[in-house]
């Protein structure tokens, strides 16, 4: 009896084998049905502790709202008063759409791989794994080098404008206290009196820059960056009802500039949309990331209607200046404007620095100890602010 069983066992499983087992078709439609699901449902994006959706739309808008905003309006002019704000429009469009090209293949990625989050260098590196070149899945980790490189350097390179930014708005501020006056009308020449050279005023604000870099949370920085946003708003009200108290017929405006100036437009523009390299962070650290996309529609859309509506070129003309702060009056009223713009800056520059914060510093600290973790963190981060103060 004992023989006819294991002769039955034996005929169960070589008819077993013939046949594909339930796990494996199991498998096959949990394959297929990933390819039809959205990458939204992916059970990793939903975290127990983030940043809420709000917090999300205030660092995006402050992660675009920097220092480019000023100078659009010369860009306009390098454009045109109708090719600039039509290019602005379809840039914007542009950044938008690869930003949720983005998102969408970094939570595709983090479904398929089972991972919470996918940072922007992990992402391109398992894109170029799918392609169908043999040459690009075996140098897949260069990309994730190559973008990885390239992120640290954009975004250092936004915070070493920033520093410039803040010095230079103060000298002007400082040189000009004496001449500076409550009549907001009067048309008198501003006499400068000569202070400190720029690079002392970099360094005056150092302490701040290291101590603001020292706060690692996101949750922590959405009141820096609200902040930032409501200086901002405020300085750039202002500067709206100056522009648009008298605007002359903008017949006298070409519609389209030359093409040799309009290079110049196009590098100030691209300045502007300065948050790609936020996105992803942001994304990773919200409570629930399927929300992201419908955010970054509309914090992308807000910034880009600020662009479009940049009416310095109608009001001023050839004499447009580098920054449209330049032309205000020197009166006290529009003197603030600088001053509120160095506090959203400045409120602005650790978000800026998180970015290549998170690149280098636990690739860093991996190959250290955890006794020196925090030590050698602490010492990258004041390294790299002393870098963009350079």
């Amino acid at each position: 009896m004992s023989v006819t069983k294991s002769t039955e066992g034996a005929v169960a499983v070589k008819l077993d084998l013939m046949s594909p087992p339930e796990s494996a078709k199991k498998l096959e439609n949990k394959d297929s049905t990933f390819l039809d699901e959205s990458p939204s449902e992916s059970p990793g994006l939903k975290k127990t502790k983030g940043i809420t959706v709000i917090q999300a739309l205030i660092h995006l808008v402050k992660g675009n709202m920097g220092t480019g905003i000023l100078g659009l309006s010369l860009a306009v002019k390098n454009a045109g008063i109708l090719m600039g704000p039509l290019s602005l429009l379809v840039m914007g469009l542009i950044a938008c759409h690869c930003m949720h090209i983005l998102v969408r293949c970094a939570q595709r990625f983090c479904k398929r791989l089972n991972k919470p989050f996918m940072d922007y260098g992990d992402t391109v590196m398992h894109g170029l794994e799918a392609s169908p070149s043999a040459w690009l899945q075996n140098h897949a980790h260069w990309g994730r080098h190559i973008v990885s490189f390239f992120l640290i350097v954009t975004q250092l390179g936004f915070c070493c404008v920033y520093i410039v930014f803040l010095a230079d708005n103060l000298k002007q501020v400082v040189e000009a206290v004496n001449s500076t006056t409550n009549n907001c009308y009067s048309n008198e020449t501003v006499i400068l009196t000569p202070t400190m050279d720029s690079r002392l005023y970099m360094l005056s604000f150092l302490p701040f820059l290291v101590l603001l870099v020292l706060i690692r949370n996101l949750r922590i920085l959405t009141i820096f960056s609200m902040l930032a946003n409501i200086s901002m708003l405020v300085s750039l009200v202002i500067i709206a009802q100056y522009i648009t108290q008298e605007i002359p017929d903008p017949s006298r405006l070409p519609l389209v500039a030359s093409w040799k100036t309009y290079p110049l437009f196009f590098g100030t523009a691209i300045f502007s949309f300065e948050s790609i390299g936020v996105v992803l962070p942001l994304e990773n650290k919200m409570k629930n990331a399927r929300h992201f996309p419908a955010i970054l529609s509309l914090g992308m859309s807000i910034v880009t209607s600020l662009y479009i509506s940049a009416l310095g070129y109608l009001r001023f003309g050839d004499d447009i200046k580098a920054s449209i702060s330049l032309n205000l009056p020197n009166c006290w009223l529009y003197q603030s404007v600088k001053l509120l713009y160095i506090a959203g800056i400045l409120c602005t520059y650790a978000l800026q620095f998180y970015v290549p914060a998170e690149i280098i510093i636990p690739f860093a600290i991996s190959r250290v100890s955890t006794r020196w973790a925090l030590p050698l963190d602490l010492s990258i981060r004041l390294a790299m602010v002393c870098l963009t103060c350079e």
